[in-house]
């Protein structure tokens, strides 16, 4: 139905009241916070808010030296808040599906440009492709996550997921690769003869090989990086 009273509306739509975990679905495309403490999130992404929540741009040396160099070497595309306080925080980046992992001393890397929000307890560190850096004119850092907590990560449409076994690599598009297993460390590929037929080079020219035992998420889009937009 695509008609609806504003009753009709409301109550198709309206926010689910019971929930009360730390990272709720709202819609599959909403991320719910019930926060009660902080959390790191995507800036730029809350769409709303109640109750007492204040928000603060990463600090240049938040976390210290070394990532802040990392981070201004790549141009990373995304920088993070953190909101703190108490109530609900609603999260969103440009529509895209979201996806929770709950991290039980596990780790996963995802794309700098697809990380949504993480729990403070989660440890991260920004990982460089320093191989690609002059091929490619964005997505050129990943952030990897690990320890105990909540991970939101973002993909345009439905994500696929890709197993890598010993023996069968896996080779993925750099603008259509969302995440991949922690202790995986990709490599880089290039086609020649893609920039031959093509004249130029195209998304394919590059690749990503995953080689050994874990699994790769990819999305059926190959996302344009720009910078980071305000909060």
């Amino acid at each position: 139905m695509s008609n609806y009273s504003i009753d009709q509306f409301i109550q198709q739509t309206k926010q689910d009241e019971t929930e009360s975990e730390y990272f709720e679905l709202e819609t599959p495309r909403i991320l719910e916070v019930n926060l009660m403490d902080e959390v790191w999130a995507k800036s730029g992404s809350m769409i709303s808010y109640n109750g007492q929540i204040k928000f603060e741009r990463e600090g240049i040396l938040e976390h210290g030296v070394g990532r802040m160099f990392k981070k201004a070497f790549s141009g990373e595309g995304s920088s993070l808040m953190k909101a703190h306080g108490r109530g609900r925080l609603y999260l969103a980046d440009q529509g895209k599906k979201i996806t929770i992992f709950d991290l039980a001393n596990e780790s996963i890397t995802v794309n700098g440009n697809d990380l949504l929000a993480f729990e403070p307890g989660i440890e991260w560190d920004v990982k460089l492709m320093k191989k690609v850096a002059g091929m490619m004119s964005g997505g050129l850092f990943n952030i990897k996550l690990q320890g105990h907590g909540r991970v939101a990560i973002t993909s345009h449409y439905e994500p696929l997921t890709l197993l890598v076994r010993p023996g069968e690599s896996v080779l993925t598009d750099p603008n259509a690769t969302v995440a991949w297993s922690g202790h995986l460390e990709p490599e880089f590929r290039t086609d020649i003869s893609f920039k031959t037929f093509f004249g130029r080079g195209s998304g394919e020219s590059i690749q990503m090989e995953f080689k050994g035992e874990g699994f790769v998420i990819v999305q059926p889009f190959e996302e344009v990086y720009t910078t980071g937009r305000s909060s």
